[in-house]
């Protein structure tokens, strides 16, 4: 552990002073973070952004606060953000580190899901304070980004002695603090990914194929719908599912194939694999009966070996 760590002062990690910000990325997410920030009574002072889309996140939620370059956000602020792409930041904080912009006793912050606080080592052999702060939520890059961090899951990941500034942080932005091992962040990152972001594809393929079915208003539709199952299987997992498949209606999933080849075969391949994995995890729950699984998987087994289709194994 370096020395300047292990010589920070315990008031100091219990509950951080109001402290200067700046915001390295300003993506959807660093000014966001920084706004919950001055909330709680901390002061942003610096943020860098290359792109319009940026500069203008950055004008509507953090009003005045001056756009420089990475380094100079460094030079005046205590508490940085490192709010950038994941395969950007290794390269970043190297790069921060080597040309000494890093200052000892620098709480230094990124909100990768990806990486823990090991990818902060540069910085932390420069004396910073490394923190991994991950928010367990999709961002618009507008205002009600702060509101919605209300109660929101955190993703931490720091060293033992910086556990506690690191929780208070979150919990000042109005989030919930969730401790995850260093060599547990691509798992729970890849869990996170699984569930959020594979559920809006999901979503926007059912929007367009009840448009093309001649629903007017899909959103309208699919909101009471969708919103039942979410709650169901947060409360009761595996138990929550319904359906064709959990129900072995395998001429209704032939069907539904059927049509999806000949309106969106695009999206054929994606209902293969979850019927498939649904069937798995019905089965294995005792939802579905064996003598009607096995005419399921033949129909999805027929399916997948179709021309145009998936072969075995594959996915397209």
């Amino acid at each position: 552990m370096n020395a300047s760590v292990s010589k920070e002062p315990l008031d100091a990690r219990d509950r951080p002073a109001r402290l200067t910000v700046g915001v390295v990325g300003a993506g959807r997410v660093g000014p966001a973070l920084a706004a919950a920030l001055q909330l709680a009574g901390h002061r942003p002072v610096a943020v860098s952004g290359v792109s319009d889309a940026s500069r203008r996140r950055a004008a509507e939620l953090l009003p005045d606060v001056p756009l420089v370059e990475p380094a100079e956000v460094l030079a005046r602020a205590e508490l940085v953000l490192l709010t950038v792409p994941d395969d950007v930041l290794p390269t970043l904080v190297e790069g921060l580190a080597e040309t000494g912009a890093v200052r000892p006793g620098q709480l230094l912050v990124h909100t990768s899901g990806r990486y823990g606080a090991k990818v902060l080592d540069p910085a932390l052999r420069a004396g910073a304070l490394p923190l991994a702060l991950h928010p367990a939520m999709t961002f618009t890059g507008t205002a009600v980004d702060v509101q919605r961090l209300a109660g929101c899951s955190f993703g931490v990941t720091a060293p033992v002695e910086l556990r506690l500034a690191a929780e208070a942080l979150v919990i000042e932005m109005g989030g919930e603090p969730e401790w995850i091992a260093e060599e547990s962040r691509p798992l729970y990152h890849a869990a996170l990914a699984l569930g959020a972001n594979h559920l809006v594809t999901l979503v926007a393929q059912s929007m367009e194929l009840l448009t093309k079915a001649g629903v007017a208003a899909p959103d309208r539709m699919l909101g009471p719908l969708l919103g039942a199952a979410l709650d169901n299987a947060l409360r009761s997992g595996d138990a929550a599912l319904t359906g064709p498949v959990a129900r072995g209606d395998a001429g209704t999933v032939a069907a539904h194939i059927g049509e999806l080849r000949t309106h969106a075969p695009q999206a054929v391949a994606g209902y293969l694999a979850m019927a498939r994995a649904t069937a798995d995890r019905a089965l294995v729950h005792g939802l579905l009966k064996a003598e009607l699984a096995e005419d399921l998987l033949v129909v999805l087994a027929d399916q997948e070996r179709r021309p145009g289709g998936p072969g075995p194994g594959e996915t397209r």
